[in-house]
């Protein structure tokens, strides 16, 4: 099965989550479940953009000054005509006002101001000239960064409709792990993928409920699974995919009634990634190697958490040149980890260190992933690809 079949049956299945509400204060990188539109005009009112005099328009005159405008403090009375007012920036312009003179354009002396020539709406901010009442301003399926949070709050909305963190288990098998900081005995190594995949399903916007090494045994990956599927929405599990005869886990998923919908995949590396369902949880089967199972999480699970959540699943995607020569796999398309640079005719992608899927500091430094799709020969330097952006 190609990359793009196997994505497209993951989105297939990932049903979009109950939107929850969430506090401002709360809601970045949270994506917005709602349509927002604005209740009012914004600004609500007209306002100053400099400080110096409200007027009226009209030629230039030497005034009395009847009082002040201040933000948050409007004036207590209608300006009226050959008259003027302070006023600081953001303040809202009197009634019978019209213009703003800027306070280094003007002469003060006691009680009076001499202003210059003003024309109606001079240094005026009318309100609405932002946003008009009834305006949709924000999409639902948006992920919420400052500008968002910012607006929302300018618009008067304490709490926004989020659509639900996908809730996510990082299991990883294998008798050979122990956790960072413990001695290695003979045969042993220590276990990154519980950490890089639970770092990635975090970056993408789930809740990582729990992260745990299974050992490799029958009843003991039974038990792990069904725990992992009664509390999560998507389980991850790294390594005991494949055939051997210590992968206890696709027999496991079988027993527990999870539906498998592919295994195997024509890609390099991650071939063999496994996908199923029970009802509406989501479990992935990634590869043990860590670069394999880090480049089948951005592929597949990450687009399914995004989905999920609300939000655009393949938002990463996009192309850039290739500065270096790449050789194709004549039957699998192969996802290269590569240095990203922004240069004036755009993106340019070059190959970090070797390739292997076990070399885990290959990742060291990429920023994007770019996919050589299988065939003979080579992708020349200067040739436009298809990428994955990895930030």
């Amino acid at each position: 099965m190609d990359v793009a079949r196997a994505r497209a049956l993951v989105l297939d299945w990932a049903a979009l989550l109950p939107s929850e509400p969430v506090g401002l204060a709360d809601a970045l990188g949270r994506v917005i479940a709602e349509d927002a539109t604005s209740d009012g005009d914004l600004p609500p009112f007209d306002s100053s953009a400099m400080d110096g005099y409200a007027v009226s328009a009209g030629p230039g005159a030497e005034l009395p000054v009847v009082g002040e405008s201040r933000a948050g403090h409007p004036a207590g009375r209608t300006l009226r005509t050959g008259e003027a007012m302070v006023i600081s920036t953001g303040a809202q312009v009197p009634a019978g006002a019209d213009a703003v003179v800027p306070v280094e354009r003007t002469e003060a002396m006691d009680g009076r101001v001499r202003v210059p020539d003003a024309a109606p709406g001079d240094h005026v901010r009318r309100a609405g000239e932002d946003v008009r009442a009834g305006t949709l301003v924000i999409r639902a399926g948006t992920a919420l960064g400052p500008a968002e949070l910012g607006v929302l709050a300018a618009l008067g909305r304490p709490e926004v409709a989020c659509g639900r963190r996908p809730r996510v288990t990082v299991a990883v098998t294998g008798d050979e792990l122990v956790e960072p900081g413990t001695p290695l005995a003979p045969g042993q190594i220590r276990d990154s993928n519980a950490y890089s995949l639970s770092a990635q399903a975090e970056r993408a916007g789930a809740t990582v409920v729990r992260r745990e090494v299974v050992p490799d045994d029958p009843e003991a990956t039974r038990r792990a699974l069904e725990a992992a599927l009664e509390e999560s929405d998507v389980v991850c599990v790294s390594g005991g995919v494949s055939v051997g005869p210590h992968d206890h886990v696709k027999p496991a998923l079988i027993d527990i009634g999870v539906e498998e919908v592919f295994w195997r995949v024509a890609l390099k590396p991650g071939k063999p990634t496994w996908f199923g369902v029970l009802g509406e949880k989501l479990v992935f089967g990634l590869p043990g190697n860590p670069v394999s199972a880090m480049v089948t999480f951005h592929l597949f699970v990450r687009p399914a958490l995004r989905r999920l959540a609300g939000a655009e699943p393949l938002d990463t995607r996009t192309n850039a040149v290739l500065d270096r020569r790449v050789e194709r796999q004549p039957e699998r398309d192969e996802v290269v980890r590569c240095r990203l640079e922004a240069r004036a005719d755009g993106w340019h992608v070059e190959p970090t260190k070797e390739q292997g899927s076990h070399v885990l500091t290959s990742m060291l430094g990429a920023g994007a992933f770019a996919l050589v799709e299988a065939g003979e020969g080579a992708v020349e330097a200067g040739s436009s690809v298809p990428i994955e952006l990895l930030f």
